[in-house]
């Protein structure tokens, strides 16, 4: 039986839709947005830094679906392919670690990832330190909010050279730092 390959906009609708039902009892840590909004945000930050590529925008979209659900990478590639799965994997953290060894870990691969991996982790630090800036989560002290910032920076700083937008968009929001 032949089944078409989904256009560049359903593979994007499909990735928003499998997000949307994986993240749909999850809030942010602000504990008053819906965990949606996040994905949803980072696909929206690629666009408009003119990332149309929508391999990268499903990917921005399910980035946190195996580190955050149950989801595992095997279902992200048998529904979405093995492409979308490489970057969803490179962007997952070990929950195995501890959390310090997770961040440390970021650090330390964040120059080795795929071109794809980069644009969609720097999305993702631009819009936890603006969601950190405007909708704090619930009980971070300020000493919380500016060492999250600093190591986001340090993560972001071992991936310059990837996409100018994004990374004077980061730099736009570092400088709100608390």
């Amino acid at each position: 039986m032949y089944v078409p390959m989904p256009t560049h906009m359903e593979l994007v609708l499909q990735a928003a839709a499998f997000a949307a039902e994986k993240h749909r009892t999850q809030r942010r840590k602000d504990v008053e947005t819906p965990y949606i909004n996040h994905p949803i945000q980072l696909a929206y930050i690629l666009v408009q830094a003119n990332i149309e590529d929508s391999v990268v925008l499903a990917a921005a979209l399910l980035h946190d679906t195996v580190e955050d659900t149950s989801t595992t990478l095997d279902e992200i590639e048998i529904v979405f392919g093995y492409e979308i799965a490489r970057i969803v994997a490179e962007c997952s953290d070990d929950k195995a670690q501890t959390k310090l060894e997770r961040k440390q870990a970021q650090i330390d691969r964040a120059a080795r990832l795929s071109r794809e991996a980069r644009l969609v982790k720097i999305a993702d630090k631009i819009a936890n330190v603006s969601d950190i800036e405007g909708a704090p989560p619930a009980g971070w002290s300020l000493e919380r909010k500016r060492e999250y910032f600093d190591w986001s920076k340090a993560v972001v700083d071992r991936m310059r050279g990837t996409n100018a937008s994004l990374e004077k968009r980061f730099d736009a929001e570092y400088l709100k730092r608390p």
